[in-house]
């Protein structure tokens, strides 16, 4: 009697041969998971980035050589193939309604490795890759947030490790109808190559990825993000300027700052205070000197409409009054081989270099008792909105296999860090009824569904940098993050009194008005006054408000701030559209999709429906060359002067001018002076 190959379980299929399962199972409306493993069982309590759904009512093909599974536009089928070394299971998944293949395995070799290769790491864990037939001209986005300066991202290499301006979300959006979610939170790399497709794991008990087909890329989208979770509303009080700086020292310059914003006619959403404002990493509470009474200047920035946050970094000083409980408590991730698992950073006290651990974020009872600090020491005076900074987790170097987690080994789960931390946070805004957000320099699959605005990181001032943040922006927005934003004017490098970073700061800036959160912030140098400032992290940085840089600049940021402020209802419903998955800021071929030149464009973009912006990112730069999608007719915002969809139009740009376009004779107001 033999072993059939192919059984039903359920909706699910389930195929076992030579040591390996698989299972094929519908998920969501258009959409077909896949696990396979060479372990005894199937580790169903992995982390995952999908929801917890109900699965459709649909059953698998079961043949004595094949199953095939379909749900909605897609079908997948998982065949006993001849191949050298002997009959070998493979996979392929197709358009249900054309029959078109959109993405299959791939054999590297006639002979060996099949299209999945399972090396052993020990105990469960496993490098896996697994491999994928490449196409000439597919074009691939998404992935999250990466400096390669690249927006399609076919004949790239892209690491998938968690750091500082590098953000994991593993989808991955392709130009022929299909999108694929890889579901693993561990370490490893996809490789886009003009030969082949890989995705790879460095350490991990499975692969597990779902395939989602459609038949435009917003519909793709949208179905991911049905899977992954829908993005909250952003808060009426966040759709303004945020005001920042490393670092406003203490809680009277925080007011005067405020006060003068008010004073000039300035709006202002959001007041954020930069860390060492704290007593000690690990301890999550303000320095009583330089900041005697939070709670009364929350209560006086509230007044002035300004909402109060905080950053709080994930990180615990050994010397820190919690650092022995929270260890002993096994609330600290641990290593594996090393003495440290964790950082050496500077620390307000001892203001010098510390050893810097990590509460775990992938242990319940670690996030609850990081909120019961955040709780006691922000959340009582009134804050609810949290800058959550270092939360890749920021470890240099970073070695993933040296890391023990509560979730288990570092390399098979580092990369959910993030959007486990945000989780935590989620719940509590949820079950105390918070209003409440966090800014985050990191994200994973799900981060979007929690009220998360995800920041580019510690970029630096140049003109090429900013041209990859409008790059790495749209893939943000292709991986469903649809609140997104960058430290305007860069990070670290720019000095207030050269003329060369005023016109860049003016040219972000302009940018940043119509990016989903509009962000001042930076590591400013003034080399003039004090060669000190933006160089050392204690020390601080220079000015950083609108009016630091002059006159001139101060006039046209100023003019940017009130047309933010004018666009405040279509802001609110572009936000709205953004709740049921169309981000704000969004690639052109997202609405055009049939226009094969839009989706050649990533030095512009959509802002809502309405709006195209084509920021200036080139220095010197008077005029540039905007590409207007086929489609749709076309308004200069400036000038009032229209044009037909599907050409190329030279935009002038002086410096106190970013191109705008509206479409289809909508009216927005951009041009009127308040």
């Amino acid at each position: 009697m033999s072993v059939p190959v192919f059984t039903a379980d359920g909706p699910r299929a389930v195929a076992r041969w030579r040591g390996e399962t698989i299972w094929l199972e519908p998920v969501g409306r258009n959409a077909v998971r896949v696990r396979a493993t060479r372990n005894a069982a199937m580790d169903e309590a992995a982390i995952s980035g999908l929801l917890d759904l109900p699965a459709p009512d649909a059953a698998p093909e079961i043949g004595e050589n094949a199953a095939i599974v379909t749900n909605g536009a897609v079908r997948a089928e998982l065949r006993l193939v001849k191949r050298g070394m002997g009959p070998a299971l493979e996979l392929r998944f197709l358009n249900t309604s054309t029959g078109a293949v959109l993405m299959e395995e791939e054999p590297p070799h006639i002979l060996w490795p099949g299209t999945r290769a399972y090396t052993s790491e020990g105990g469960d864990l496993w490098r896996i890759e697994t491999r994928f037939r490449a196409h000439d001209g597919e074009r691939f986005h998404g992935l999250g947030q990466h400096q390669h300066g690249r927006f399609d991202q076919k004949g790239c290499v892209v690491d998938l490790l968690q750091a500082n301006t590098e953000v994991v979300v593993p989808w991955l959006h392709s130009s022929r109808g299909y999108g694929v979610i890889w579901n693993s939170p561990g370490t490893g790399r996809v490789e886009l190559a003009a030969n082949r497709t890989l995705w790879s794991l460095t350490a991990a008990p499975q692969i597990d990825y779902v395939v989602v087909a459609g038949d435009a890329p917003q519909a793709i989208l949208t179905d991911y993000l049905h899977l992954t979770g829908l993005p909250p509303a952003l808060p009426d009080w966040a759709l303004g300027f945020w005001q920042c700086k490393l670092r406003y020292e203490t809680q009277d310059e925080v007011l005067e700052v405020a006060r003068a914003h008010r004073d000039r006619g300035l709006p202002m959403d959001v007041m954020v205070v930069d860390f060492f404002h704290w007593s000690r990493m690990g301890e999550w509470r303000f320095d009583e000197a330089a900041f005697p009474d939070p709670a009364a200047m929350v209560a006086e920035l509230r007044e002035m409409g300004i909402e109060t946050m905080v950053s709080v970094w994930p990180t615990v000083n050994a010397n820190a009054a919690t650092y022995d409980e929270m260890a002993n408590a096994g609330y600290i991730v641990g290593a594996r081989h090393a003495p440290l698992a964790g950082s050496v950073f500077y620390d307000r006290d001892p203001p010098v270099k510390n050893a810097l651990h990590f509460y775990d974020a992938t242990h319940p009872s670690a996030r609850d008792y990081h909120w019961g600090r955040i709780r006691e020491g922000y959340v009582r005076h009134g804050i609810r909105a949290f800058w959550l900074d270092a939360n890749e987790p920021e470890m240099y170097p970073m070695h993933p296999e040296g890391l023990r987690y509560h979730a288990g080994d570092g390399r098979a789960v580092t990369n959910a860090y993030p959007a486990l931390h945000q989780k935590g946070y989620a719940e509590a805004f949820a079950a105390e009824g918070i209003d409440g957000l966090m800014l985050s320099r990191s994200a994973w699959l799900g981060t979007q569904r929690h009220p998360v605005v995800v920041w580019s990181g510690d970029v630096a001032s140049t003109f090429p940098d900013f041209a990859r943040q409008v790059k790495a922006g749209l893939n943000m927005a292709m991986s469903g993050i649809v609140w997104w934003t960058t430290d305007i004017g860069g990070f670290k490098g720019g000095d207030i009194g050269e003329p060369d970073f005023r016109e860049l700061l003016v040219r972000w800036f302009q940018w940043g008005a119509f990016c989903p959160v509009f962000r001042l912030h930076g590591f400013r140098q003034d080399a003039a006054t004090d060669p000190k400032l933006g160089h050392d992290f204690l020390y601080g940085g220079a000015a950083n408000e609108v009016w630091s840089y002059g006159p001139e600049v101060e006039a046209i940021l100023a003019r940017y701030l009130h047309l933010r402020e004018r666009l405040r209802p279509y802001l609110r419903r572009t936000m709205a559209a953004a709740s049921e998955g169309v981000p704000p800021l969004r690639p052109l071929f997202l609405d055009f999709p049939d226009d094969p030149a839009a989706w050649d464009v990533a030095d512009a973009h959509l802002f809502g429906p309405d709006l195209l912006v084509a920021p200036v990112l080139e220095a010197g730069a008077a005029e540039r060359a905007v590409y207007l999608p086929r489609g749709a007719t076309w308004t200069c915002a400036w000038t009032g002067e229209t044009y037909t969809g599907g050409q190329t139009v030279t935009a002038d740009a002086p410096l106190d001018r970013i191109p705008l376009f509206l479409r289809d004779g909508a009216t927005l107001p951009i041009a009127e002076e308040s």
